[in-house]
């Protein structure tokens, strides 16, 4: 069984880019304009709160002295080849799925960034109801929660109909 590579869908790879580049960015802006902890109140139940998470999600492992900087960077760096793999060479592929892929590849390398470059991912976005705090996050962890969401129901929904 041949491989075959599908050149069309690494357009895809300019959607994960620019997931990248403005995940980045609003880091990068987060990290000069904010001050570490201190929220910056937006509006009700929404805060602008610079933190670093040494961990995984909801800094998971975060007081595990260092160790977990590696080993979730080794997740990122499979998983994010695996994603590759599954969008360049993958049988068939809906649109709905290579959005989904360009999402979770572009939100997983920019948190590696983080992880390599500074050993934690750049969290500054502060969802709270009264005392109840949703734990920070950034723009990648978005991208990969919305490219999950659409993976899913594209499984559950869009693929089954056709």
């Amino acid at each position: 069984m041949a491989i075959e590579f599908h050149k069309k869908r690494a357009i895809w790879l300019l959607f994960t880019l620019a997931v990248i580049i403005l995940d980045y960015v609003t880091k990068q802006v987060a990290s000069s304009v904010l001050e570490y902890n201190q929220p910056v109140p937006v509006m009700p139940m929404f805060n602008w709160t610079l933190l670093h998470n040494y961990g995984a999600a909801f800094s998971f492992l975060s007081d595990q002295g260092g160790w977990q900087r590696w080993f979730f960077a080794g997740i990122a760096g499979v998983v994010s080849i695996g994603l590759v793999g599954w969008l360049l060479l993958g049988k068939e592929v809906s649109k709905w799925e290579c959005l989904a892929i360009a999402l979770v590849l572009g939100g997983a390398l920019g948190n590696l960034y983080d992880r390599m470059a500074y050993g934690y991912v750049i969290d500054f976005i502060h969802v709270y109801y009264e005392v109840y705090h949703f734990p920070a996050f950034n723009l990648a962890d978005t991208a990969i929660t919305i490219g999950a969401a659409l993976l899913v129901i594209d499984t559950l929904f869009i693929t089954r109909r056709s």
